[in-house]
């Protein structure tokens, strides 16, 4: 090969890292920016997907009709969803808003701790904790709560049209690609995103559910204060990879210690819901979602904080859906196959997230 190639190839490789760059670079300035018109749209896509999970299983159990079906989805996972923010925007704000009783009594838990764990570790303690504003910190993880509330009947009425073009959508897509072939290729894309995200979303809903209602009927048997706060915060929180349910554990424990005079309360807490999180995210979580999403472990974690920074607390809890549609777009286009085989956790790509094929 003469120089002359090897010069010109260096150039188009560089233009090409170059292009890329910028293009990357405008996607995440555009995600950004556009978060405000992103986040409930995003939001009502999950949403709509979870509603059509439903209203198929709902089908194939009673026989219903589709628009009965449907009916029943869309009322069925709207109610939950507002049930769920009205706690978040009400309760939790109370929360946000008495907080500061329980940074007086920090004071006394603290000497409590002393008999337990020594004075090394509560001068520890005190020296760490006792500088952090905790209603800044519930403010914070709360006014995302309370800001989703807000913007539900727009999220509802971006389901509502979502349904309605639901049988149609298929059809313009066809004549949308003009090729049949592109056509049918384009139709494979969005069914591996459908079929990965029902899974996700619907195992992920029902397994959040369970360890919520375990956690609050632990929460009311105490008498913790806030109970379906803090059992609507496990059952969102659960949808975090990772360090959700480690939070989710952390939050309860802390105040029980603060609220009760004993340290019983903290101890059931942390080591009961504890052993609940670890066993439903060790062997109940990877049962129902076997390898249908074919993740690799760090690429959940990158995206995870990628997502956080991007659009905050929502970003975490889209950021295992968000990087799965990424994933089965990249695995379609031949360019970018084999970055959707990094992103994987195998290395194996098409029959993994094809819908029917998927473990």
């Amino acid at each position: 090969m003469t120089p002359e190639k090897d010069e010109t190839q260096t150039k188009l490789k560089l233009s090409v890292v170059r292009d890329v760059s910028i293009v990357a670079t405008l996607v995440v300035l555009g995600l950004y920016a556009g978060s405000a018109f992103l986040i409930p749209l995003t939001m009502a896509l999950l949403v709509n997907v979870l509603i059509i999970a439903l209203s198929d299983r709902i089908i194939a159990l009673t026989r219903m009709p589709v628009w009965l079906a449907n009916l029943a989805g869309v009322t069925v996972v709207l109610a939950g969803l507002f049930v769920i923010m009205y706690i978040l925007g009400s309760q939790a704000t109370q929360f946000a808003r008495t907080i500061g009783t329980y940074e007086n009594q920090f004071d006394e838990t603290v000497n409590r701790v002393t008999g337990l764990v020594g004075n090394d570790v509560t001068a520890f303690i005190r020296d760490n904790l006792i500088n952090i504003d905790m209603s800044f910190i519930a403010r914070v993880l709360l006014g995302s709560a309370t800001s989703l509330l807000n913007q539900f009947f727009l999220i509802s009425l971006y389901v509502a049209f979502l349904m309605a073009e639901r049988l149609a959508f298929r059809k313009k897509i066809q004549l949308a690609a003009g090729d049949p072939k592109t056509g049918i290729e384009f139709a494979a894309i969005l069914d591996a995103i459908s079929f990965s995200l029902q899974r996700y979303v619907g195992v992920k809903t029902l397994i959040s559910l369970i360890t919520a209602s375990i956690s609050y009927s632990v929460f009311k048997i105490l008498g913790l204060e806030f109970a379906e706060t803090w059992a609507v915060l496990t059952f969102a929180l659960n949808f975090i990879p990772s360090i959700g349910s480690i939070i989710a554990v952390i939050f309860p424990s802390l105040i029980a210690l603060v609220q009760f005079e004993s340290i019983g309360p903290f101890l059931v807490i942390i080591l009961g819901c504890g052993t609940i999180q670890f066993l439903i995210g060790n062997f109940l979580d990877p049962a129902f979602l076997g390898r249908s999403l074919n993740m690799s472990t760090f690429l959940v974690i990158l995206a995870l904080m990628f997502w956080t920074t991007i659009w905050g607390l929502i970003g975490a809890f889209l950021s295992v859906p968000l990087t799965v549609c990424i994933l089965i777009v990249f695995s379609h286009i031949p360019a970018l196959r084999p970055v959707a085989i990094l992103m994987s956790l195998d290395g194996k790509l098409g029959e993994d997230i094809r819908p029917g094929n998927a473990s």
